[in-house]
């Protein structure tokens, strides 16, 4: 039995059709969001609370799955674009932003404080005419 790309056609099809559609969504979405992000928002000590803090439990957990549910499928994109055209690094650390763990603050500014991570942030958030990120 031999295996041919040409029995998998509809499968690489697929596959292609939503790299296209990752690539062009990474490209609207990620500067988007990296220029919402307050310009002081890492440099505060403490993180601060959610949107939805004073709301109900139940809203609150809702909200917290569905914003950890986005940060993983950020993260798989973004693993997957280190290998597909897109915004890899930048996605995934998005991802990172959106999900909650333990000690989640110093990783994130661990990986703000690489020059490469920040500068490119700063990029598009000066494309924008929004402040650069403090630390």
């Amino acid at each position: 039995m031999t295996v041919s790309i040409y029995n998998h056609e509809n499968f690489f099809l697929l596959l292609t059709l939503v790299s296209i559609i990752g690539f062009i969504v990474s490209l609207l979405l990620i500067p988007w969001i990296v220029t919402k992000i307050p310009s002081d928002y890492f440099s505060h000590p403490k993180r601060q609370k959610y949107l939805w803090h004073n709301k109900p439990k139940l809203v609150q957990w809702i909200f917290i799955f569905l914003k950890n549910s986005l940060g993983i499928l950020f993260i798989i994109g973004g693993i997957a674009m280190l290998f597909l055209p897109g915004q890899g690094i930048l996605t995934i650390l998005i991802g990172i932003f959106l999900v909650d763990f333990p000690r989640k603050y110093k990783v994130e500014i661990w990986i703000l404080k690489h020059p490469f991570v920040l500068k490119s942030i700063n990029q598009i958030r000066a494309k924008a005419k929004q402040p650069p990120l403090k630390l």
